[in-house]
């Protein structure tokens, strides 16, 4: 049956609870490599929870699971080909769930009712007929798909990876048991012939998610990634524990069962649902959260590049698949460079899709015709695959700029040069890496610049890097850059692993060359003083489930004294704890170590440990994971299956589990003194299940087994055991086990000692220095005998007497010879060599013999162009080159053969001189006339005679009858720089007829043509030699010299070896130098210097026979060349070679200028003079002292100075004293006061060895007088400073407020010192004592004005002194403070603004306060107001105001207001036009119609009280004054309703204005609220009086509450205008309150009459009218009564 997986996700979440029960238990998916970590408490799932399960538990779950299966085959077996897709897929995801179901009711719920569970199930399957007949339909389609999904799974293509993306989630095993489990599936693919039929396919299913896929990183933690689904890999593989499947049953007409489910069931059902979706959202959420420690295999190409032929203009898709763990990252290359996107934008375009990628190139044109690579990296390694591009033209010609094209390429493969089919490519190295030493840690790097010959720039070399003759690949400790020209390789982080042969290989096609050096890399310094080296090399072998053998090499260095052992220390990939994996120090390089968890990956390193401490950590080893070899093998052989779209499942019945049979082959493969490693074969008989072991161990001769691992069984087929007796014997045997059971053990191991089976290797024999260059030694020994597994030698040195010794390599070097390099030349050394394997280091050998380090000689190489420089009848001069190379010495002659020519046959040798000549030239002399001879040269040195030189070409003795001269000969090229070189010649041997005349000089590039060559010189020169400049950096040229005559030019010289304009590093020039004697010398230096090499110096390029001039003196790498007496006789070129050296010269030319400019220096050193910075000067000091001094540019330790006054010297005492500094070169006297007498002249005198100098200082007169007076003013000031003083004499500023501050700066003040200010003599009281905040005394003047002018003056005095500041603030100084004072209140003034008023309209300004000299202005349009009664200015406060009584229509416009301060006018103005005078002009008509009904409204004057309490039977009488125009009405009111006049009271009004309220007899009856209300066409007012009446006897009249203060009455008045009055208040300026006085004092309780309460109301009312035109208004602050009435009243005052 086929499922497909389209919609699983969604599909999950709607089709579990209908289709949970379609497979049996034995198809649960298992997964058990789950970080526990992250798990769920539910899910996890150990060996040891596997074993504790009970057979009951298991039985109950079989059980269930075969009744669901017997009855359910109806429905699953009806039709295979009636299944659709669609069904199959909602069958498959069900089973799927169903797995997870059922695995938690046979783990958790034994008492699950599975009666109720099948009636679920069978509800679940009853499915719509409809469907099924339906999809019967759609069989044929499901196969054809199939059949393209399988074809799609072997050819790797894009629908692989589609499908991956689909399959991100896996339905996480659940249960917990381990047996029994189904036979393994077959795995089959889908074929074409077997379409209509259902076979057995399996496919693996991986929870892996693609996101969690990144990209190669340079950290151990993100390189590897964790395999998410290693279990069910390893299963479906090795044991089918993936998908476990079961035959199809063969019953299709078993009945269906369909029962009800209760609302029990349902509930529980629908539970279940939620719990398994919220499982699974779980799982999918740990899936991210896995230890990325994967199951990694190098990437591989699943379909490669292929290459194309197309034409201009079109464009072109490489297309390739690579498949690897982790997903490899791929980069395209362009004749290996790689292609940028960004710097050709649109030109080419990566695309990189679910493990599909293309480059594509656009529009292409001939510049595109090249070798293409795609490279895939990961991890585990890297892959390239190759595809060319041909781009043709429609014309089909040959394009001949191909050949020169700047990015075009062919495949190297091809051998294609511009010089045809397999031409050679000449390879060649400049600037090359000399021998390298580092340290641990450090960053090292090597290079080396590459020359290629012929240079195509379509011809990219390929770069490779080489470590003693393994390829370097680029990791994130090394990195390789190549630029075009220079190959460079970096040690980003060197370590002792790195220590080697470091090669550089450049291949050009099948052609390539190599350079080679060697890189030393020490330890670094130990943490810990006395502690040895790193180990280095660690490696993992025999990795297996849970255990791994480490090793490592030991090292060279042991801090003086033994290692004692090793630690191992383990930390889990991803994570960054270090995890120790021994207690005690093992000695042996090799360690296993177990418990490792599997399916993780680990990384190790190793600490060494001596007496004194512990090393450093080795690096560490690569990532390892523990995984069985050959599940290791098998996926890396067998890469992820691709995700085809379909699950084929066949399930088959349950088989019961099986024993194990005993392992086979066991054997111990390593013992040692602390453990020993067992090793065995899997049994043959295991069932289908994951198996383990159980190691036992017993004494041999003894049958006491014991059992090793008592508690966990082991996973792998390997295991240590420790804890052993050392020296005892002991046998072992295995025994498997499994859910089953325990099987039989194993067949016994033979007796095994405990001990290391592995010896320490005995010393090397026979050590042999011998020399090799001058700072390296060659060093061989003999292997020693019996030396099992040998990891290499390490070698010391140790120079003749020191006793130290030095270890000369830090990473053990395999075979029997070494080069010991970094050792001082003409030093003797001593070596010992000592052995390294496993089981630790050899002793060392003896030493050797003592060797010095010099460069060994060898026999120098053949001479070359052998030429005829001339030529007799008997004889000829013959001419020829130096070897190129000379042995390591000087040549000490030369040897020549020759011999005869007949009609072209050579014939034997002849000696043509048997003692060595010293000449590059040399006459052979009886020669036969016309007889033809070839010629042949050998040199020699101290090593013997070298090769003689190839045959030259025949020539011909005869007589030369030529009237030009010869050939010149010994043409030589020195002095070698950027732009120049000086080129030397010797004269021809043959000079023609006439003598010769001069010289010509020919040049050309090396690779330019013969036409090319072209003279230097237009003149002959007389001279043999030629400074030829204007040469070109980095080009190579080649010259010639002709002679001439009378006759003629003659013939050329043989051409020069091919020079390369290049300053060399290290070049050093001719220095010229005079010394302290005025000794005029050369000198020269070389640090390349041979052991043979000699200076040889030449004036004008011809040797200095005459030492009558110079002499030289030479000491090791520096020679000097003295002039005895220079003068005319010694111009000319002064030159020095060193012998022996790659051509080190130079030269340095002293003519007639040069020559002055050093005499003139000499002169200066014989007769020297002490340089002054600076001449004699004087200055005073603070205290008026007086300082003379002067400064000398240097003086040494043993200067002197003299000091002179008026010719007569005067020495160090109480008058003067003298200092000399020799550091600085500073002289000094110093005099503490100046006197008359001192006038006169003032000499310092200096010596400084033959050195001297003076200087002198004339005081006398007007200059003398001026500094004296000058002197004595310091004095003082300095005796005023020792007390309280001032730093800044008193000033004044004008704050932001517009306040004067007067303040001046103090210094040396305490806390006794006090400071007074005076204003005109008289002391100026200040509040506050001064706390001389930041050293400022202030005093703060507000309101500055004219009354403040005057002297101010401040003292500071204390027991030390005082010091006075005075300021005069008049006249001019007044006037410009208070022009300031006024500018900053101008400054101050707010724009102006419009206010309404009754009157008319105002415009107003404020300032921060007024003073009269601001001078106020106003302009009205540009004119001057003239002030008026109707408009006028004037100042309130510091409101500045401009009032417009009755305002008109010619009063809009712009009005400004101009102060003046004395010496700028600053202006504010506002606009009063349009809606702004609208709107002023009718609020002002408002407030005067307000104005005039406030006037006139009626109102109550005063007169009432307000409360009056009598006594009943009294008579009351009240009385009050009212006002109003027109003439009020009056009303009465007793609470709140009209009250009449009646018989008992009377009602009068009188006047208009004075009203009486009178009761005869008053009663109980009259208590209550009294209100006056006052009436007329202004407005109304309402005033109350309340009545009390009391019947007590004996009480007494009181009037209460009568308010002194009329302003509290009025609150009480209820008025029409009140809204009015507010208005108006607004726009009032709030009064300056100076002062608040507020008093209270305690009211007598004595009776008052209600006369005497008239006339203090009267009294009352007449205060406040007075007091309302005052500035200073007193605050009423009320006070707290008994009565409520009365609170906010204040008291009657009764004064006596």
């Amino acid at each position: 049956m086929t499922v497909s997986c389209q919609g699983l996700a969604s599909f999950l979440s709607k089709a579990i609870p209908i289709a949970t029960d379609h497979l049996g238990p034995d198809t649960v998916l298992h997964h058990e490599h789950y970080d526990r970590a992250y798990r769920h408490k539910a899910l996890q799932s150990t060996v040891s929870q596997y074993q504790k399960e009970t057979k009951s538990k298991s039985a109950l779950y079989a059980q269930g699971s075969t009744a669901y299966a017997r009855g359910s085959a109806a429905y699953r077996h009806a039709s295979a080909a009636d299944f659709s897709l669609d069904s199959s897929a909602a069958y498959s995801h069900g089973s799927s769930a169903y797995d997870l179901e059922s695995a938690a009711y046979g783990y958790g719920s034994t008492a699950y009712d599975h009666s109720a569970a099948q009636s679920k199930r069978s509800a679940a399957y009853s499915l719509d007929s409809q469907s099924l007949s339906k999809s019967s339909a759609a069989y044929s389609h499901g196969s054809e798909s199939i059949n393209k999904l399988a074809a799609a799974y072997r050819l790797g293509s894009e629908a692989y990876s589609l499908g991956l993306k689909d399959s991100n989630l896996m339905i996480e095993d659940q249960s917990y048991k381990m047996s029994p489990k189904a036979k393994r599936a077959k795995q089959n693919l889908v074929s074409e012939d077997k379409e209509n039929e259902a076979i057995d396919y399996s496919v693996p299913i991986f929870t892996g998610r693609e996101v969690s896929i990144s990209g190669i990183t340079d950290t151990e933690e993100e390189r590897i990634k964790e395999s998410a689904a290693y279990v069910a890999k390893r299963n479906l593989f090795a044991t089918g524990e993936g998908v476990s499947v079961s035959k199809v049953a063969k019953s299709t007409s078993e009945e269906e069962h369909h029962e009800k489910k209760s609302r029990k069931v349902a509930i529980r059902e629908s539970a279940e649902r939620v719990a398994l979706k919220k499982t699974l959202e779980e799982t999918q959420a740990f899936h991210k959260k896995l230890n990325q420690d994967k199951l990694l295999h190098a990437p591989e190409f699943v379909i490669e590049p292929r290459s194309h032929t197309i034409w201009e203009k079109q464009n072109v898709k490489f297309h390739c698949s690579v498949a690897g763990w982790p997903a490899p990252r791929v980069t395209w290359y362009k004749n290996n460079v790689p292609i940028n996107v960004q710097t050709h934008p649109g030109k080419y375009i990566i695309e990189s899709r679910y493990g599909l990628h293309s480059l594509e190139i656009t529009t292409c044109d001939f510049d595109d015709t090249a070798q293409y690579r795609a490279s895939a990296m990961n991890v585990k390694g890297e892959i390239s695959a190759y595809a060319s591009l041909v781009v043709k033209r429609y014309k089909g010609e040959i394009d001949a700029s191909l050949l020169y094209a700047g990015t075009s390429s062919m495949p190297m493969g091809f051998g294609v040069t511009p010089h045809g089919y397999a031409s050679r490519f000449e390879i060649s190295f400049s600037d090359k890496f000399d021998v390298a030493f580092g340290r641990e840690g450090e960053t090292m790097s090597l290079g080396c610049t590459v020359v290629i010959s012929p240079d195509i720039k379509r011809f990219k070399p390929d770069i490779e890097w080489y470590r003693n003759g393994v390829l370097i690949t680029p990791s994130k400790w090394v990195q390789m850059h190549w630029s075009g020209e220079r190959a460079s390789l970096t040690l980003t982080h060197a370590n002792k692993e790195d220590e080697g042969l470091y090669t550089l290989r450049v291949v050009m096609g099948e052609y390539y060359e190599e350079y080679s050096n060697y890189v030393f890399v020490r330890d670094a310094d130990a943490e810990i003083p006395g502690a040895p080296g790193a180990p280095l090399d660690v490696q993992c072998l025999d990795a297996n489930k849970d255990y791994v053998i480490v090793s490592w090499k030991q090292p060279a260095v042991d801090g003086g004294n033994p290692i004692l052992g090793y630690f191992i220390d383990r930390c889990e990939v991803g994570t960054t704890h270090w995890t120790q994996c021994n207690e005690t120090p093992v000695k042996f390089a090799r360690f296993p170590v177990t418990g490792l968890i599997e399916g993780r990956s680990y990384i190790f390193r190793v600490r060494a440990v001596n007496k004194a401490g512990i090393s450093l950590p080795s690096r560490v080893s690569e990532p390892v994971a523990a995984l069985d070899p050959a599940d290791r093998a098998r996926l890396r052989s067998h890469p992820s299956a691709p995700w085809t779209g379909q699950i084929i499942v066949t399930e088959e019945e349950p088989a019961e589990g099986v024993v194990p049979g005993p392992p086979t082959d066991l054997q111990v493969i390593e013992a040692t003194k602390n453990y020993v490693v067992l090793s065995w074969k899997p049994p043959g008989q295991r069932g289908h299940e994951g198996i383990m072991y159980f190691v036992e161990k017993c004494v041999a001769g003894t049958e006491d087994w014991q059992r090793v691992n008592t508690e966990i069984p082991v996973k792998s087929p390997r295991f240590a055991v420790f804890d052993l007796a050392e020296g005892k014997s002991y046998c072992f045997r295995v025994r498997c086990c499994n859910s089953a059971g325990i099987g039989e053990p194993s067949e016994a191991t033979e007796a095994t000692v405990v001990d290391d089976k592995l010896d320490i290797p005995k010393a090397p024999g026979r050590i042999m220095p011998s020399r090799n260059t001058d700072t390296s030694v060659v060093v061989t020994w003999t292997e020693p005998p019996d030396a099992k597994e040998l990891v290499g030698y390490y070698i010391e040195a140790s120079v003749v007497g020191s006793g130290h010794w030095e270890p000369c390599n830090n990473n053990p070097v395999k075979g029997t010879r070494f080069i010991c390099h970094g050792l001082i030349n003409g030093e003797k050394y001593i070596f010992r060599v000592r052995a390294v394997n496993a089981a630790g280091l050899s002793e060392f050998s003896q030493d050797s013999e003592p060797i010095e380090v010099k460069a060994a000689i060898a026999a120098p190489s053949p001479p070359y162009d052998i030429m005829v420089l001339e030529s007799v009848r008997d004889s000829m001069v013959l001419g020829w080159k130096q070897p190129k190379a000379t042995g390591g010495t000087e040549i000490t002659g030369y040897y020549v053969n020759y011999r005869e020519v007949v009609n072209g046959v050579p014939g034997n040798w002849m000696e043509a001189n048997i003692k060595a000549i010293s000449e590059r030239a040399y006459r052979i002399e009886n020669l036969k006339e016309n007889m033809v001879y070839q010629f042949q040269v050998a040199a020699a040195n101290l090593a013997g005679v070298g090769t003689p030189s190839l045959p030259s070409q025949p020539f011909k003795c005869e007589e030369w009858t030529i009237a030009v001269p010869g050939p010149p000969h010994d043409v030589t090229c020195t002095e070698v720089r950027k732009d120049s070189l000086v080129l030397l010649w010797k004269e021809p041997v043959y000079t023609g007829r006439s003598p010769i005349a001069g010289y010509y000089v020919d040049m050309k590039e090396t690779e330019a043509k013969e036409e090319r060559w072209r003279s230097v010189n237009e003149k002959p020169l007389q001279k043999k030699y030629l400074k030829i400049g204007g040469l070109n950096e980095g080009v190579s040229y080649v010259f010639r010299v002709r002679a001439t005559n009378q006759a003629g030019v003659g013939k050329p010289s043989d051409v020069t070896d091919p020079v390369i304009a290049e300053t060399r590093p290290g070049t050093k020039e001719v220095v010229v130098d005079v010394d302290d004697n005025g000794v005029i010398s050369l000198n020269f230096e070389c640090d390349q210097m041979s052991p043979n090499s000699k200076f040889v110096w030449s004036k004008n390029y011809e040797p200095i026979e005459d030492d009558s001039r110079l002499n030289i003196d030479t000491k090791g790498g520096k020679s000097k060349a003295i002039f005895k007496d220079l003068g005319e006789d010694d111009l000319g070129i002064y030159s020095c070679v060193v012998t022996d050296t790659d051509g080190v010269s130079s030269s340095h030319t002293i003519d007639e200028e040069e020559m002055k400019r050093l005499l003139a220096l000499s002169h200066e050193r014989k007769f020297p003079i002490v340089p002054l910075a600076s001449e004699l000067a004087v200055e005073i000091l603070e205290k008026g002292e007086v300082r003379f001094w002067l400064q000398a540019e240097k003086l040494s330790g043993n200067a002197k100075a003299n000091f002179v006054f008026n010719d007569k010297e005067i020495f160090n005492g109480e008058k003067y004293k003298m200092k000399v500094d020799r550091n600085t070169g500073l002289i000094e006297m110093i005099m503490d006061k100046l006197e008359d007498k001192d006038e006169g002249t003032y000499t310092f005198q200096l010596q400084d060895g033959k050195a001297t100098n003076q200087s002198s200082l004339v005081l006398i007169g007007d200059v003398f007088k001026k500094l004296q007076d000058e002197a004595e003013f310091q004095r003082k000031e300095w005796h005023r400073k020792q007390g309280p003083h001032f730093v800044d004499q008193l000033g004044w500023e004008v704050t932001d407020e517009c306040n004067v501050m007067l303040k001046c700066k103090v210094a040396n003040i305490k806390k006794e010192t006090h400071i007074v200010w005076y204003k005109d003599d008289r002391e100026i009281m200040v509040d506050e004592e001064h706390d001389f905040k930041d050293g400022v005394c202030t005093l703060l003047i507000s309101d500055f004005s004219k009354k403040d002018a005057g002297t101010y003056e401040v003292i500071l005095k204390d027991d030390r002194g005082k010091d006075t500041s005075e300021l005069t603030l008049k006249d001019t100084a007044f006037a410009d403070l208070m022009s300031e004072v006024c500018r900053r209140i101008a400054l101050s003034a707010t724009d102006l603004k419009i206010q309404s008023t009754a009157e008319g309209i105002r415009l107003y300004s404020y300032v921060t306060y007024y003073v009269e000299d601001l001078r106020v202005g106003w302009v009205h349009n540009d004119t001057q107001i003239k002030f008026t009664d109707r408009v006028k200015t004037g100042v309130t406060g510091e409101q500045i105001w401009l009032q417009i009584n009755e305002p008109t229509q010619q009063d809009k416009g712009r009005y400004t207001m101009e102060l003046f301060d004395g010496k700028t006018t600053h202006k504010k103005t506002v606009d009063l036009s349009g809606q702004a005078f609208d709107e002023a002009f009718a609020e002002f008509q408002r407030l005067k119609q307000a104005a005039i009904a406030e006037k006139n409204r009626a109102r109550v004057l005063g007169g009432l009280p307000d409360v009056v309490t009598i006594q009943e039977g009294k008579a009351l009488n009240l009385s009050c004054t009212v006002w109003g125009d027109p003439t009020p009405e009056v009303s009465w009111l007793k609470n709140e309703k009209p009250f009449v006049s009646d018989a008992n009271c009377i009602l009068r009004f009188e006047h208009g204005k004075n009203v009486s309220f009178t009761i005869s007899t008053v009663s109980t009856h009259d208590s209550g609220k009294y209100s006056i209300v006052v009436k007329n066409s202004y407005g109304t007012e309402t005033s109350d009086v309340t009545v009390i009446v009391i019947s007590v006897s004996g009480l007494t009249d009181t009037v209460q509450g009568h308010d002194q203060n009329n302003a509290t009455a009025s609150k009480k008045k209820k008025t029409t205008a009140s809204k009015q009055k507010e208005a108006e208040k607004k726009d009032f300026i709030k009064p300056h309150v100076k002062a608040i006085i507020a008093t209270e004092e305690t009211p007598d309780p004595n009776e008052m009459t209600p006369v005497e309460i008239e006339k203090n109301t009267k009294s009352n009312q007449q205060a406040a009218k007075k007091t309302d035109g005052k500035a200073a208004v007193a605050e009423k602050v009320p006070q707290p009564t008994e009565s409520l009435e009365r609170q906010g009243k204040k008291p009657l005052e009764n004064k006596p």
